[in-house]
């Protein structure tokens, strides 16, 4: 493959744009410069150290360090998860839910693919695993964020109807159905708009970088419908998992709405 190698000079020319946004932001009175410079240094660090670990990764290819990459992965996934929700489950709750859904959802997908789809050997090779649980971990890291922030939000805004509806005699179940169903149906919007766009609005990332790098495009279009499809059921399943099982902790075992149970920063 002919790939043509970026010099530290071919990374700053493309800085330069940055910092200049960062300039146009500061003289539009933005105020978002100082977030943009670090956003963008924080990009260039954590990219640079990943590169670094994969590179030693990729030279002892053994399972149990693949293994904690990915749990690693897993676990900073769900930090986040946290993170971008503006109410959330209080204890460990807010951490665990959402970190569990994604362990269980898109690790069988990533499992799952590089046991039948991909079948490399060792099936753990991790120039195939760790980019294909990071892109499948990602997605489902926003679809479940989304989700469970769509679901904490309408379970406050409608206190008054829950309530109402579980005074009328409805299990929590039938009372909350609604607001479940228009969370995984947020949680689901990205992925199928991005499948929906692929290939006519956007081409996807992992296919831009194949063809880069001197894939046939075709090979690399391939590869980038298995992703797709391994996005779209791990943030599916992971959205379904999560926002039912934070819709059960909205409840107590007598049915009632338990709001004291969210936190919010």
């Amino acid at each position: 493959m002919n790939v043509i190698e970026l010099s530290p000079l071919d990374l700053a020319l493309a800085a330069l744009l940055v910092i200049a946004l960062a300039a146009v932001s500061r003289w539009m009175r933005l105020a978002v410069e100082k977030q943009l410079l670090i956003a963008a240094l924080r990009t260039t660090l954590q990219l640079l150290l990943i590169g670094l670990v994969l590179k030693a990764l990729f030279e002892n290819a053994h399972l149990y360090w693949v293994a904690l990459m990915a749990l690693g992965m897993v676990v900073i996934a769900g930090r986040e998860v946290v993170a971008r929700q503006k109410r959330r489950l209080a204890g460990w709750w807010g951490f665990g839910l959402g970190t569990l859904s994604m362990f269980v959802s898109s690790f069988s997908v990533t499992v799952l693919a590089l046991l039948t789809v991909i079948s490399n050997h060792p099936w753990y090779a991790p120039q195939y695993a760790i980019p294909l649980l990071g892109m499948v971990l990602g997605n489902t890291m926003s679809g479940i964020s989304l989700g469970l922030d769509r679901l904490t939000q309408d379970a406050v805004q409608k206190r008054p109807m829950l309530e109402t509806r579980l005074a009328l005699g409805e299990d929590w179940q039938s009372a909350i159905a609604d607001s479940r169903r228009d969370a995984i149906r947020v949680g689901l919007i990205p992925i199928i708009n991005a499948m929906a766009a692929a290939g006519v609005v956007s081409l996807p990332g992992m296919m831009t970088g194949q063809i880069l790098s001197g894939t046939p495009p075709v090979e690399a279009v391939k590869y980038q419908i298995l992703v797709m499809f391994l996005i779209a059921a791990g943030t599916g399943f992971g959205t379904m998992v999560a926002v039912s099982a934070a819709a059960r902790r909205l409840f107590d075992d007598r049915h009632r709405l338990r709001l004291d149970r969210l936190r919010q920063d």
